[in-house]
């Protein structure tokens, strides 16, 4: 926007101030949530700043869920990788029946 508009940047930043008491009362494992939502909302800030600003927060409210979309999708993504390489080390593994047959082998007496 410009001198007479405020950047949704700016938006943001006072919304986020307004909500520092609330931050502040958190315990302080969770403030680090707390800023890790305004993040996302900052990384969406550009996207946001296309809406109309009758209600700012709807677009920081949408800019922080898309940011929580996107990681659990990125881990779900390497949880099913895991779980992948998990079961293929696990096909290669011997059975308890196939360790046995090997150490109970019989010699060649011949």
């Amino acid at each position: 926007m410009g001198r007479t508009n405020p950047t949704f940047r700016g938006v943001l930043q006072s919304i986020e101030e307004r909500w520092q008491a609330y931050r502040r009362a958190l315990r302080h494992g969770d403030k680090e949530y707390f800023d890790d939502l305004f993040e996302y909302a900052r990384a969406h800030a550009d996207a946001a700043g296309y809406l109309n600003r009758e209600s700012p927060l709807l677009p920081v409210l949408f800019s922080m869920s898309l940011g929580q979309e996107k990681r659990r999708q990125e881990l779900e993504a390497r949880v099913a990788d895991l779980e992948a390489r998990v079961a293929t080390l696990e096909a290669d593994e011997p059975t308890d029946g196939e360790r046995a047959g090997e150490q109970s082998a019989p010699t060649d007496r011949s």
